[in-house]
């Protein structure tokens, strides 16, 4: 396990050195380094590991894995586990209605998740921010400071870019702060661009000041810091109003997406695995796919590892893995993956009926991602899917299994606590098929879809091809897009592709966001989705607020009053 886990006991040392947003982190430290002790370099490099070690310091209840939000919103994913009151404000996610501010009502968990996941990004933040201060403050005595700068600035802004996508409107908080004026922050004092600039600029410098690879795996890179600037600008692109309508696609913004990628490409580092499987398995991890993703590691020296605790709860309920049967596959996700007689998506039919494995051919990216009845399990032709006996509630919410966050139970890469299955398989934040399909995207809102249109057949390329490991076990026909007659074809097309090659990744529900489309999306998948799956019956998703979750009550009432609620919250 080549992970970045040397130096994890400075994960305490960033926390005693400053506190970022609220009260409920002005907590007295058990042990405290002044900033005198830690004004050099190499416990500078500790402070910095300690931050990167919060990325993977989250949990089911927090996860960095954007299961619940990203793939339970969009129609992708049920919740899963035992029923809604297992967990009930993840049932509340897929329901859209019950989400209020103040979640710890919920019973029976009585945990606000929602402040939770605040709480655990603004400490990732305050962590880099104690670090960069420290720099700050002592510019002669840190060597390379400015690359250490670039790391900080990096991590700092994926938790931003996280709160980002969530909240919309955040406090900014930086180490240039001082105590009074976090604490009379407000998250409007900037708009909704000028955030997206805050993070931006974190990106860009880093992007200027790192090395283009670095030896340590999982460290940033100029590379991968260019790829979240790019992620950014392509999200800043979609400007929208206080109802979450998109307004105006920035062109310029594009302009600067297509070039940053360019270079990505051209520096000749990442690649396309050759098959698409092995994106997904821990032998394979950090290899040339792999733009940024958190290093998972178990046995780390810290109490509980920093292995896959978001999807503790995801594994089946049997086949060799113990719990709990949570993060299931819709059908309309499923039926997604159906293909015509040329190979091409359903756009406008594929939901009509549900896919039988028997007559119904498919894109193979099904297999790899979604594990059902009578096929194969994380390509072992020995460990088939058992149907309902694999899942919880299969009354509630069927039988599926989602599998790309999950190992072979057997893997080396597993650890146990409890009943729950925990791997230290890595959790990809960015691939390089997802930085290639912003560049398409972006060529096609630029109005140059017809350059969209080899990199889409790339991609489809790979999926065709990546057969290899899986028995045969569904009909597959994948063909290429032969042209794009228009610009409304081409994005039909990068959009569907989207939700194929990076399904369950936990993107989708924030793409429907950016494109400026939930509503119309949600509201077409309910219309089925509730008669085969009658939980769903009092789903309602609100155009104007549910695009974003509300600012956790604990924070508002924390703020003092210098917050502004999210509308319709």
């Amino acid at each position: 396990m080549n992970k970045i886990k040397t130096l994890f006991t400075a994960a305490t040392l960033a926390l005693s050195l400053a506190s970022c947003g609220g009260s409920d982190l002005d907590v007295a430290p058990s042990g405290v380094l002044t900033e005198e002790q830690v004004s050099n370099s190499e416990n500078v490099d500790a402070l910095i590991i300690a931050a990167y070690s919060y990325l993977g310091n989250d949990h089911y209840t927090a996860p960095n894995f954007l299961w619940p939000t990203g793939n339970l919103r969009a129609g992708d994913a049920h919740k899963g586990g035992n029923g809604p009151g297992d967990i009930f404000a993840y049932h509340a996610l897929s329901l859209y209605q019950p989400i209020v501010p103040d979640m710890e009502s919920f019973p029976p968990d009585l945990i606000d998740l929602n402040n939770k996941k605040w709480v655990r990004n603004y400490t990732g933040i305050s962590r880099a921010n104690s670090a960069l201060a420290v720099i700050a403050n002592a510019p002669d005595a840190i060597e390379n400071s400015a690359a250490k700068q670039s790391e900080l600035r990096f991590i700092r802004s994926i938790f931003y870019f996280d709160l980002k996508i969530h909240h919309k409107h955040i406090p900014w908080i930086d180490e240039t702060m001082t105590q009074d004026q976090i604490l009379s922050a407000t998250n409007r004092e900037l708009s909704d661009q000028e955030l997206w600039d805050k993070i931006a600029a974190d990106f860009e410098f880093a992007a200027n000041n790192l090395p283009q690879t670095q030896k340590d795996v999982g460290r940033a890179s100029a590379l991968s810091a260019k790829a979240y600037l790019a992620k950014t600008l392509l999200y800043q692109a979609y400007e929208q109003n206080e109802l979450h309508e998109v307004i105006n696609i920035n062109k310029d913004k594009l302009v600067k997406v297509v070039a940053l990628v360019d270079e990505i490409e051209e520096a000749g580092v990442y690649g396309l695995f050759d098959d698409y499987a092995n994106n997904f398995l821990f032998e394979s991890e950090n290899g040339k796919e792999s733009v940024f993703a958190i290093q998972r590691s178990l046995n780390d020296g810290s109490p509980d590892g920093r292995g896959s605790w978001p999807s503790a709860l995801n594994a089946p309920m049997a086949g060799g893995f113990g719990c709990c049967g949570f993060h299931v596959p819709t059908e309309n996700f499923v039926n997604a993956f159906k293909t015509d007689q040329q190979g091409l998506p359903l756009f406008d039919s594929f939901n009509d009926f549900n896919y039988d494995m028997t007559t119904d051919s498919v894109d193979p990216r099904l297999d790899h991602t979604v594990a059902m009845e009578g096929k194969p399990f994380k390509y072992d032709e020995n460990l088939i899917h058992g149907g309902d006996s694999w899942a919880r509630a299969p009354g509630i919410y069927g039988n599926f299994t989602a599998m790309k966050d999950l190992e072979h139970p057997d893997c080396s890469c597993r650890g146990e606590n409890g009943p729950f299955p925990i791997f230290s398989l890595n959790t990809p934040l960015i691939r390089y098929a997802d930085v290639l399909l912003w560049k398409a995207e972006a060529l096609i809102e630029l109005d140059r879809y017809d350059e969209a249109l080899p990199i889409i057949n790339r991609i489809r390329e790979r999926a065709k091809n990546s057969t290899g490991k899986l028995h045969n076990a569904s009909i597959y026909n994948m063909g290429l897009y032969t042209s794009f007659d228009s610009k409304e074809q081409a994005r039909e097309a990068l959009r569907f592709e989207r939700r194929l090659e990076l399904g369950l990744e936990g993107h989708r529900f924030f793409d429907l966001v950016r494109w400026g489309i939930a509503k119309e999306t949600i509201d077409s998948y309910l219309a089925i989705e509730a008669v085969r799956k009658p939980y769903l019956v009092d789903a309602i998703f609100t155009k104007g607020r549910d695009e974003y979750l509300p600012i956790p009550n604990q924070q508002m009432i924390l703020s003092g009053g210098s917050y502004t609620q999210n509308p319709g919250y």
